[in-house]
């Protein structure tokens, strides 16, 4: 009970924390956006064929000649009703825009994700079982290959190899433009994976080199201790002891690493996304930024703001899933 309690209360406490982060971080971005200079009608106000008077119609029309404080509390009161604004990018609500794009690039992260952490976490255990051996050497290097690659790089180099040399997925794009609406469930879904594996493995290679290397030194700072010198003396096999002994107690830091990577990768995505042409939030706020498209961006700040709290509740959940020190706290 006492525990069960006690991971309540964390819960609520994380909460609490996540709306007082989300609130600042949308103020500072309301506010430097705002103040910028420029407007969403930038490029028509330089049109000499736009009238004085329409541009004072267009900014009236969306509040733009208000006080900055009457903006801002008008886009407080809209966003505690579930109204984000209107796209000035994309002509469409705000709202509909996040249904779109925020679907897509969850389901790009967490493959990501999920990939990542498996590899990593695997290559790390086949290194630890032999260091110091040229299969520790030569995957070691591989994964700082990887690790140091710039992410940018990495998806051309995998559209250039995987899309043009040898054609194995699509170039770009979330599913088939013109076929898809045509397909059987089984053929959708199998060209949505398509379209998914490339950004998905580009992202899950450079997730996965950085979760390798902490986990292999991980697992090689547990395996000198006294728990693990009694198992080898009671018999159990070297596979039983690094796969349940070691790796469930070098697991514990890196729950750390996962809960700060779902945010990681949800950010970290934008150019990926770009380079794949793949619709997710990066797309959408990387144009919504280039138009000064006001209301898009606040809203992707706030999702990314959510997402990262998120993510750090996640890390302590899973802390208590992994150590039950922690769960009797």
């Amino acid at each position: 009970m006492a525990s069960n309690r006690g991971i309540v209360g964390t819960v609520i406490s994380r909460l609490v924390q996540a709306v007082i982060v989300v609130a600042i971080v949308t103020t500072l971005v309301f506010v430097l956006i705002h103040i910028a200079p420029g407007d969403p009608f930038a490029a028509a106000m330089d049109n000499p064929n736009v009238s004085e008077a329409l541009r004072a119609r267009w900014r009236a029309m969306y509040g733009l000649d208000q006080p900055l404080l009457t903006q801002y509390v008008r886009y407080l009161a809209n966003v505690a009703r579930g109204d984000f604004g209107w796209s000035f990018s994309m002509h469409r609500p705000v709202l509909d825009v996040l249904k779109d794009a925020l679907p897509n690039t969850l389901l790009l992260a967490g493959t990501a994700l999920v990939l990542g952490f498996a590899g990593g976490i695997g290559l790390a255990l086949i290194q630890a079982m032999r260091p110091g051996s040229r299969t520790d050497r030569t995957l070691g290097a591989g994964s700082m290959f990887f690790y140091a690659m710039p992410d940018f790089w990495l998806a051309l180099m995998m559209m250039l190899i995987f899309a043009y040399w040898f054609p194995v997925f699509p170039v770009a794009g979330a599913v088939d433009p013109i076929m898809h609406e045509y397909m059987t469930p089984l053929a959708a879904v199998a060209d949505r994976l398509k379209h998914l594996a490339l950004p998905a493995i580009t992202l899950a290679l450079l997730s996965g080199a950085a979760v390798a290397r902490y986990q292999r030194a991980e697992l090689l700072r547990v395996l000198p201790d006294d728990f693990v010198r009694t198992a080898r003396a009671k018999g159990v096999s070297e596979r039983r002891i690094m796969l349940v002994h070691v790796l469930r107690n070098a697991l514990i830091p890196t729950v750390s690493l996962l809960g700060l990577s779902l945010p990681g990768l949800f950010t970290g995505a934008v150019f990926i996304e770009r380079v794949f042409a793949w619709p997710g939030m990066g797309w959408v706020i990387l144009n919504a930024v280039s138009t000064r498209d006001y209301p898009l961006v606040t809203a992707g700040v706030i999702v990314a703001a959510a997402t990262v709290t998120l993510g750090s509740l996640l890390a302590d959940l899973l802390y208590a899933v992994v150590d039950p020190r922690i769960r009797g706290r």
